[in-house]
């Protein structure tokens, strides 16, 4: 890779003798990995090795991942840089927590954050550009999130509607990408010595919005992409010059994991406490992730105002229609959120949301038609099989089928709503009629397996 003269010599003064290594490897391919879904019943992929484990991730693994797969149609698996899995392990945040990522997309964050929550506590996934902000909501929906919203605002938007709210705030903070170069070749043209002190300006106005929705107590995780000190260590030591509450909380280093330098920031031994990941040094890309803790406090968190339910009595009679005879046990009423023409299931004690860009504001269970109900892909990921009533089972071919959108026949299954399962997984809703699955799997994600 032709990396840049200035890139070259500036590394080449602050690693010096490892200086060598690092640059070569650049020449080196990209590390690819994924992680297996701990939400979904069947935790064992199909069509995706786990026989090479990733050490510091109880389900990440290193290995390329297929898209036209049952693993990855179901939500089975994620695919994510090894590196950047540390972030969500580092944040581990427990159940029933309030947990802000705050630049979420494409989703890998977000999907960590949620293994660990176990379908509880809410989990605010936030991106500031809405087309990314799309896409991170469909990665949501596969991996079946059922506590998780996505938002499209500012940060400093959402700072007013979450005061000191989350236990948890992750800022995985857009930066000049230096790490990625060997993923990411056109990260290397955008590249200037000055690109890495512009990013770290722009990330310093994310920290300010992060640190106001951190409540007494909680837990800010910082990370980037990037080797650059002026983005990494530097801005460390700015939290802890400008915030007085702040302090770093150690992070457990693997074998290959470097500490950070605080040589390369104003000398405070702190930093030391900060993790490096190099690529020379460990199986990934670059990355650099900081914990720090705001010091707790006596005063008590307000909690904000509840989303109501704003389901209309028709609507409900439409949706429990269907949902009486798909579901064991029944969702709360006052959970349904209508957003036009579709049905969601708000996650527990969501706070208001009308004055906010929202893209997903929970489970989207489907959307209403002329009269009826119709369930929607979402829902039938967003549960175990033992959630559904009369599930039908299909081969590994009629899978094939329908995902490429065909109907395919069934034996002694009743008229009506069904959710689809192979091999123990959820994949989707289909409509029996005299003995035929009429297929409703969503158009744009329909795809032909070639055998």
């Amino acid at each position: 890779m032709q990396l840049p003269e200035a890139f070259i010599k500036k590394y080449s003064k602050l690693l010096g003798e490892e200086a060598p290594a690092f640059l070569q490897s650049f020449d080196e391919e990209a590390t690819r990995g994924f992680r297996v879904n701990p939400l979904k019943a069947q935790t064992k992929p199909l069509d995706h090795s786990i026989e090479d484990a990733i050490p510091y991730c109880p389900f990440g693994y290193y290995g390329s991942v297929s898209g036209k797969t049952l693993d990855h149609q179901s939500g089975l698996i994620y695919s994510q840089e090894p590196s950047a899995m540390y972030v969500g392990e580092v944040a581990h945040p427990q159940p029933g927590d309030k947990v802000l990522d705050l630049c979420a997309a494409p989703g890998g964050k977000t999907t960590h954050l949620a293994s660990y929550m176990n379908q509880s506590g809410l989990l605010v996934s936030n991106e500031i550009n809405r087309k990314r902000a799309g896409i991170l909501a469909e990665n949501v929906e596969r991996f079946g999130l059922q506590n998780t919203i996505v938002t499209n605002e500012s940060p400093d938007t959402l700072e007013k509607h979450f005061p000191e709210y989350f236990d948890v705030v992750v800022v995985d903070a857009p930066c000049s990408g230096e790490g990625m170069f060997r993923k990411d070749h056109e990260a290397v043209q955008y590249w200037t010595p000055e690109y890495p002190l512009s990013c770290a300006n722009r990330q310093k106005k994310i920290l300010q919005s992060a640190l106001k929705m951190l409540k007494p107590g909680g837990r800010l995780v910082y990370s980037t992409c990037t080797f650059a000190p002026e983005e990494d260590e530097q801005n460390i030591a700015w939290l802890l010059q400008t915030y007085s509450d702040l302090w770093v909380l150690p992070i457990k280093k693997y074998p290959g994991m470097d500490d950070g330098r605080p040589e390369w920031a104003d000398n405070n031994p702190e930093l030391a406490k900060t993790s490096r990941i190099f690529p020379h040094k460990m199986r990934g890309e670059g990355h650099f992730i900081a914990q720090l803790q705001k010091q707790p406090s006596e005063s008590t968190v307000k909690d904000l105002k509840p989303q109501k339910s704003n389901v209309s009595k028709a609507q409900k009679q439409d949706w429990h229609k269907v949902a009486d005879k798909l579901l064991v046990n029944p969702i709360e009423d006052a959970r349904l959120l209508a957003f036009g023409d579709y049905l969601y299931a708000m996650p527990g004690n969501l706070p208001d949301l009308t004055k906010l860009q929202v893209i997903r504001p929970g489970v989207n269970l489907g959307v209403f038609k002329k009269n009826r109900f119709e369930p929607s892909l979402p829902l039938a990921l967003s549960f175990k099989p033992t959630d559904f009533q009369k599930p039908v089972l299909i081969t590994q071919e009629q899978w094939q089928n329908y995902v490429h959108g065909d109907t395919f026949s069934v034996v002694d299954v009743e008229n009506g709503w069904h959710v689809l399962i192979s091999h123990e997984l959820t994949v989707g809703f289909g409509k029996v009629v005299n003995g035929v699955v009429k297929n409703f799997y969503p158009k744009k994600l329909r795809f032909e397996i070639k055998n």
